[in-house]
């Protein structure tokens, strides 16, 4: 990939909070798709005081693309690093700092140059660090919610509070999914297909209840490829799909996206009393007689899961899938103190 050396040094400047006057540097990708990139850069940098020093930071080039129901969201994180949305972080809870932010509106591409951040992440996140992450995200949203900061009403480019509900409802109106799971074909045991039948029976008074809940700045996509623990803290990444939403949307996320399915039931005991412990440090959560968190994960993963069990052909990934809805199934008789 080209790397423009001035705005590589220019990014390099901030990070090392002196004047860089060259930088050697190398490449290679840390993750990518099929509309966005990113690479770790390493390299040698040379301040103005003559010291030279080993450096690390990643570069996150974005191109536009659309999101269902979500269009702004491909340059969302342009939008937010270049606002006073890191002024709302704490040192235990953050994402990492950015250096150097630009946009090209002609090409409808942006560059982040972002902190490198070092520590566990994914499939090694023990259930501590789970519960820590859920109990710091309680504590973030709780704040902001008591507090209700200027700049939350300056953010201009956020996901709709809506963006769950009219998620779910256009899963619902597609028949491959809402057909299948009704159909003499489908291998789903029984009490599977029922209970997702069921959460369609009960939507609207479900989802009625969850829009009394008290709406928070969700990121989104909190799983756990997207958390990352290092020294006790946490550092979130991707903030593409964040907007308003609801309390849990993000626990729901935390527990059931591509989960630990061996763990699940147990990070979900964990993760819903430590998310809100967290939010109660800050506002009151009393006024809720029981949560919504279980219901959330149906909502937003039930017919998800019905999807990924029909577009693969791994037989090992079929099995994966049913297990995570057979594991949801299990939730729902768990008691669990909100």
């Amino acid at each position: 990939m080209n790397i423009k050396l001035d705005t590589l040094i220019h990014a390099l400047s901030q990070q090392f909070k002196k004047d860089v006057i060259s930088a050697t540097c190398q490449s290679k990708p840390l993750q990518g798709g099929t509309v966005g990139n990113v690479y770790l850069i390493t390299g040698i940098a040379e301040t103005v005081d003559g010291e030279k020093s080993p450096y690390r930071i990643v570069l996150k080039n974005q191109k536009k693309w659309e999101r269902y129901g979500d269009p702004g969201s491909w340059r969302r994180e342009y939008d937010l690093y270049s606002s006073d949305l890191k002024t709302t972080f704490s040192d235990a809870f953050r994402w990492p700092t950015c250096y150097h932010a630009e946009i090209n509106d002609k090409e409808d591409e942006f560059q982040l140059w972002l902190e490198y951040i070092d520590g566990v992440t994914g499939i090694d996140l023990s259930g501590d660090m789970y519960e820590l992450a859920a109990l710091e995200l309680g504590r973030y949203q709780g704040k902001l919610y008591a507090e209700q900061p200027a700049v939350l009403q300056s953010l201009t480019n956020l996901s709709h509070a809506d963006l769950m509900k009219n998620t779910y409802l256009h899963y619902r109106s597609w028949p491959v999914v809402y057909d299948y799971i009704r159909s003499d074909d489908c291998d789903f045991p029984l009490h599977l297909r029922q209970m997702l039948i069921d959460i369609d029976e009960h939507s609207e008074e479900l989802l009625d209840r969850i829009e009394k809940l008290p709406l928070v700045l969700c990121h989104r996509d909190f799983w756990v490829t997207n958390l990352i623990y290092t020294d006790g803290k946490i550092v979130l990444i991707d903030w593409d799909t964040s907007g308003w939403g609801y309390l849990g949307e993000d626990i729901a996320s935390l527990i059931a996206d591509e989960a630990d399915i061996d763990h699940m039931v147990e990070y979900y005991q964990r993760c819903v009393p430590a998310y809100y412990k967290g939010f109660s440090e800050y506002a009151d959560v009393s006024p809720i007689a029981n949560h919504c968190i279980y219901e959330l994960i149906l909502l937003m993963f039930g017919y998800k899961l019905v999807e990924w069990y029909l577009h693969t052909e791994d037989d090992s990934e079929k099995k994966m899938h049913v297990r995570t809805l057979q594991k949801i199934y299990e939730m729902k008789t768990i008691p669990v103190q909100g």
